[in-house]
């Protein structure tokens, strides 16, 4: 039962119009490849490595068929000749292409390949390692207690991923759920993925494999210790965010966050560029089983949290409506939204409760990513403190599920393990003392927080209506999400983005698709 009393009419219809500006998105997806959808195809036929000069092969690769090709019919289309005619490997026709000793360009003029079945056993493998992977994680997950609480997902970012991992370690003794590896600054604007273990970061730590590899590792060995399950969360937004889902689902991480409309409007990545390769990777996603993290909270960094909250739901229901284009279960469904109002507003706990309870009655499957205050930290650290304990209470009241804990030095410095520890503690011990705090209220049907999350919800409805009307791409340009606007051909990256040739083919795309129809026709 709804204790706000929302209008399931209108949430309906909120639904249908996120639905009609998804679909009318999805036309421009299909059409389209691009550099990074390319790659990450690359990466799950097995291509791995580095030439000397620290160059990815498969940037490598790619780059070539972009240039000397015509990338528009696929990697896939010259891979399939090249494997049929050299009996070689994807991985030693990469390290060919490297030492210009193959070249794949005759084969652009040739007809659509019928030579797809020859590269199918690397596909296969890949897609056998991210099944083992699955599997791993749903039995850790199995033999972990179950948890009716908020899970506690605290952030590690020294630079060093060996540092990070000690820090992991003892956050996670400390009771802490989830560990989130922050990127290095500006990594999302590198057009690759740095090859090999890193210790050399700014503000965070660099997105590869070898990192995933030596983190996971790390947090199975305490996840057995503490006799819990430690999930590990990572950034696939970006320029080569189907790239970083592909080694994701390969390393077993958990949740990583992956929203184009972030990249759009933080990064000023390319709208085409990012739709695209959020298609791809949400689809891979979906059948790794890795919740993602949408990014609507950090819409309220930058507007106003009070007269802006209607953005964040409506941002929700489209982004509810682009995963669920790319086959993936609400259960994976990791919406965003924060505590933003203005500690200086009278009654601002009431409405950051109405908005919680508001996305948690509307999105009631799916694992709501709650962030904390961080636009009103001041550098006093007790009135932060307290901050933080509010935003507690309203997690653990209205039942969210990814409850990412704020710091009391927010807006100082890099969290300490310390700092990290005092979070850890407020948040449990307020996680003991109101456990079925939420369970025990109703709300005044006339009061703050019932009329807040109806005007919320009711607003969003009206700027869902008008984005169908103008189509996302003039809406972004307006700027209806955070007040930044962007340009349909503005933004990096559209030099790597390609209109699909008659000859396009994708295989590792229809097997995904296929195989993930027969799941949801299972279930």
């Amino acid at each position: 039962m709804s204790k706000l009393n929302l209008n399931k009419e209108t949430i309906e219809s909120c639904r249908k119009t996120a639905k009609k500006i998804a679909a009318d998105m999805q036309k421009m997806i299909d059409w389209h490849t691009t550099i990074s959808v390319e790659r990450s195809i690359l990466r799950l036929l097995g291509i791995d490595g580095a030439n000397e000069y620290a160059i990815p092969l498969v940037n490598i690769l790619s780059d070539y068929i972009a240039n000397e090709c015509d990338i528009s019919k696929g990697v896939c289309h010259y891979l399939s000749y090249a494997v049929k005619e050299f009996g070689l490997s994807p991985q030693e026709i990469a390290i060919a292409v490297s030492s210009k000793s193959i070249d794949l360009s005759k084969y652009s003029s040739l007809e659509k390949s019928p030579y797809l079945s020859d590269i199918l056993p690397f596909i296969y493998k890949s897609l056998t390692r991210i099944d083992q992977m699955k599997i791993e994680r749903k039995n850790f997950i199995e033999q972990s207690p179950k948890k009716m609480t908020p899970s506690k997902y605290v952030i590690v970012a020294t630079g060093n991923i060996y540092e990070d991992i000690k820090q992991a370690i003892s956050a996670a003794k400390k009771g802490a759920d989830i560990i989130a590896v922050i990127r290095s600054t500006g990594q999302s604007l590198l057009d690759y993925v740095p090859f090999g273990a890193t210790t050399e970061g700014f503000g965070g730590t660099y997105a590869t494999q070898e990192n995933f590899r030596l983190m996971r590792k790390a947090l199975d060995e305490v996840s057995l210790e503490e006799g819990r399950y430690i999930k590990l969360v990572n950034y696939a937004s970006g320029l080569c965010m189907p790239e970083i889902v592909a080694m994701g689902a390969i390393e077993r991480l958990d949740m990583m966050l992956n929203d184009s409309l972030y990249g759009i409007i933080f990064r000023d990545i390319n709208m085409k560029r990012t739709f695209v390769d959020q298609y791809f990777s949400r689809v891979l996603s979906s059948y790794a089983d890795i919740i993602i993290n949408t990014g609507e909270d950090n819409y309220l960094t930058t507007s106003d949290a009070f007269e802006h909250a209607h953005t964040v739901l409506a941002s929700q229901f489209i982004n509810e409506q682009f995963a669920k284009n790319a086959y993936m279960h609400e259960s994976l469904m990791g919406l965003g939204h924060a505590y933003e109002i203005s500690p200086e507003m009278e009654n601002s706990f009431l409405y950051e409760l109405a908005q919680a309870e508001m996305s948690r009655e509307i999105f009631p499957n799916s694992p709501l990513k709650y962030m904390p205050p961080t636009k009103h930290m001041t550098g006093d650290i007790f009135k932060g403190t307290i901050q933080n304990a509010l935003f507690n209470i309203t997690a653990v009241t209205s039942k969210q599920s990814i409850h990412l804990l704020g710091m009391m030095t927010e807006a100082i410095h890099t969290p300490f393990m310390s700092d990290r520890a005092i979070a850890l503690d407020n948040a449990a011990y307020i996680e003991k003392a109101f456990k079925d705090f939420g369970d025990e209220i109703t709300f005044n049907p006339e009061g703050k927080i019932v009329k807040r999350a109806q005007y919320v919800l009711n607003s969003a409805h009206e700027l869902l209506e008008q984005i169908k009307k103008d189509g996302m791409f003039k809406s972004l340009e307006k700027g209806v999400f955070a007040e930044i606007s962007r340009h349909e051909n503005g933004g990096k990256g559209l030099s790597g983005v390609y209109e699909k040739h008659a000859d396009y083919q994708n295989p590792i795309l229809d097997i995904l698709i296929e195989r993930l129809k027969g799941e949801h026709h299972g279930k």
